[in-house]
Parts: structure tokens; sequence; C-alpha cells
């Protein structure tokens, strides 16, 4: 997502203060350090521009021992692959029957022709934030809502198959939005028991790398997430696992003090859940080299891939 507007404004760079606890997450397997070398292969670099405006408070998380191996390659005919068509009779059976899922889809296509309405003011319990953003881009013009909407319909194949029902916040369906207060009350509406919001970030070059981000302890006016930062924690630390187990990417170089883990209590769609949540920014659309990952759908699948089964992990317990 980009790092301008309401849910998307990243906490300033802090020094670490990782304690000696590694949190294991997913199935631990050995070489946890095989996501990494394939991030230096395709040329992992250091650094990191933040934005420097004052932001309310976030905090790194313990470090993730992160399971791996190897990445799936592109179709033999240099092909990538599409999303599958989803199955007419996908949430009857299976080992996901009667779970919830909800996708959120960061930011709207039609956004960018509804500026006025997307501006205006909502209350997130903590304040008062925009409605939403026209997110971010790459340079040349691949735009994050674009991004997670493809990833969010692959995502939908693959746990439909397995027999959840899967719910999206916005499928391009609607002239803007919804507003983050409004893509909460979706996934609480729906009783989901995993919801997670898909993003792109806009960050500077040479910042790489995704991050997942959990909700912190918030009791604010209509915000109450002491309930969820628990399961929370769980499904993102499951989903940060399998992210690089399916992907190969490394935990952001720029955020999250390398951990992949960031707390946050300044995201409205956070703050305003009543359900286990978690965002996920997948990589960073302003780096050339995160580019040709986001816009490669053979590494789109193997983020649905990896986001997926991070929540059947955690569904499954």
């Amino acid at each position: 997502m980009s790092y301008v507007g309401p849910d998307f404004e990243p906490p300033r760079p802090r020094r670490s203060r990782r304690g000696p606890l590694t949190v294991a997450v997913a199935a631990l397997v050995p070489g946890a350090l095989l996501g990494w070398l394939a991030y230096e292969a395709v040329g992992g670099t250091g650094g990191g521009g933040e934005d420097d405006r004052p932001q309310a408070s976030s905090t790194s998380s313990p470090a993730v021992a992160f399971p791996t191996e190897e990445a799936a390659s592109p179709t033999e005919d240099g092909k990538e692959p599409s999303p599958t068509p989803t199955p007419a009779n996908s949430s009857g059976s299976g080992p996901l029957a009667g779970k919830v899922v909800v996708i959120d889809p960061g930011h709207n296509p039609g956004n960018f022709q509804h500026t006025s309405e997307i501006n205006r003011k909502v209350d997130i319990g903590t304040g008062l934030k925009e409605c939403d953003t026209t997110g971010t881009s790459t340079n040349a013009g691949y735009t994050e809502a674009k991004f997670t909407l493809d990833v969010a319909h692959r995502m939908r194949t693959i746990l439909e198959a397995q027999g959840a029902t899967v719910k999206l916040t916005q499928d391009a369906d609607r002239p803007y939005g919804p507003c983050i207060d409004e893509r909460a009350r979706i996934g609480n509406d729906a009783r989901a028991d995993a919801v997670v919001s898909v993003h792109a970030d806009g960050s500077g070059t040479g910042d790489r790398g995704f991050h997942v981000i959990l909700p912190g302890s918030v009791d604010a006016g209509a915000a109450d997430t002491r309930p969820i930062v628990a399961p929370s924690r769980d499904l993102g630390e499951r989903i940060a696992g399998n992210f690089v187990r399916f992907t190969g990417s490394a935990p952001s170089n720029y955020v999250g003090d390398g951990t992949g883990l960031v707390t946050r209590k300044d995201l409205g769609g956070l703050n305003l859940s009543t359900v286990p949540k978690v965002f996920i920014e997948c990589g960073n659309m302003r780096d050339s080299k995160d580019e040709a990952l986001l816009t490669s759908g053979a590494w789109r699948q193997k983020a649905a891939q990896g986001i997926s089964e991070g929540i059947v992990s955690f569904l499954r317990g």
C-alpha cells in the first residue's frame, strides 16, 4: 500500500530491541535461511528512506523462524499462470468447510475518479482518517489496486477449493472504496474466521521485502482490538512463514527490524475489526527488483499460495 493516506502511513524507523526469543511459525523445517538466499539471488539490498511525518506508536515484533522450500518456477513455455476459474460449488466440502474468510483487496481501481469521496474523514476509534486512498503504483504505472485484486482472485480460488466460504470487500464492483471503516465492518458482519487485507507498498528505491501488519491493543471509542490481538498475531505469523516458503521473498529491510512483522495502532481496518485480521504488504512497488516480482503473474500466484496456506494453517490450528 502507499505510505500516503489513511491506513497507509508507516511507522518511523526504530532501533531494534529484539529479545532472544524467536517465534516459530507454521511447520518449522531445516534450512530456514533458504528464503533469504533466494531473495539475495534476485539482488536484495539494504537501505530505506521513510516518510518523516509524525506517526502513531508502533512496534516491531519478535523474530520469526521462517520455514522455506524451493519456490515453484514459471511454466516451461514461459507463460505466467492465470488464476484458475472458481469452482461452481466450492464451499460445500473440504477441510475448510464451514469456515468464512474475508479477503480485503486494498484500494479500488475507481478511487482515482472519486478523490472527494475517498478524502472524507471516518472515525477509526483513535481519531479520524480519510475514507480510502488511491494506493500506489509501479513507476511503469501498474497500480496497487490492480495488484491486490489479482492476488485476491487467486486466493479465493485456492481457499474455495478447500471448502472455505470466501467474501471480498470489493471486486471493482463499486465506484470507489469501501471506506476503511466499512472494510472492517464487512469482515465483522460476515463473522469471518480470518480476514486478510492485501496490499503492496510505495516506499523508496532499495526498500525491499514484505511485512505483515498486526493489530496493536487498542481500546478507544468504537475500537476495541483486545480480543483479537492474540489470534491476529497467530494468523500473521503463519502467513509470514508461508509467504517466505512459497515466494522465497525476505522480510522487509526497512520496517519490522527484519522480522517481517509490524504492530500498528493507527490503522482503521485493524482498529475496528472484531475478528482476527492482518494486513500484508507483499513488496515495494517503487523498487525495480520488487516491481519485477509484483508484476509477474507467476510470482503473484506464489504470493497467493503463501498467504492462503498461512490462512489454512491458522484455521486448521
